[in-house]
């Protein structure tokens, strides 16, 4: 078997064959490749290919690991960064900076934190805010932003059932 091998590469070799690369797409004469039974010893040639090859896979592999870690890191720092935003737009109503009576607030959570009833506390309302809470460099989602945009545009209504 292994001189049946043997004699194909041999008239391969022989051959005016070509193949193309499936890298670059180019075309190459197999008379010019260097071709050998893996079963066998590896050319010396073909040991530096698989060792820069295997190289260039244990590279990417640590890359792999190193880019799951922080992939972690940003998950979990978010998580906890959302977190402290939901605790946040909680007690914040009662922090004596707030500059609201709390007992004019409403906390809705979804879609926005809450609404301002400005003089609710007193039996007169003299405007209406709504707000979100928002730590760091985070922004209104979509849903928030078209809440705001409607409020904006003064496409807001007064409905009862």
């Amino acid at each position: 078997m292994a001189a049946d091998i043997d004699l194909f590469i041999k008239n391969i070799q022989k051959s005016k064959l070509f193949a193309q690369c499936p890298n670059c797409g180019g075309e190459f004469s197999l008379s010019k490749a260097l071709m050998f039974d893996g079963r066998k010893k590896f050319p010396d040639k073909a040991k530096v290919v698989k060792e820069e090859l295997q190289k260039e896979i244990n590279d990417r592999i640590a890359n792999l690991v190193e880019l799951q870690k922080k992939a972690k890191t940003a998950t979990e720092k978010a998580a906890v960064s959302i977190g402290i935003g939901k605790i946040i737009e909680k007690i914040l109503p009662s922090h004596k900076n707030f500059n609201m009576n709390s007992s004019d607030c409403r906390f809705l959570s979804e879609p926005i934190d809450m609404i301002f009833f400005d003089g609710l506390s007193n039996n007169k309302i003299n405007h209406i805010t709504f707000m979100d809470v928002k730590t760091g460099k985070s922004t209104l989602n979509r849903h928030q932003r078209q809440i705001r945009d409607a409020i904006h545009d003064q496409n807001v209504q007064w409905r009862q059932i």
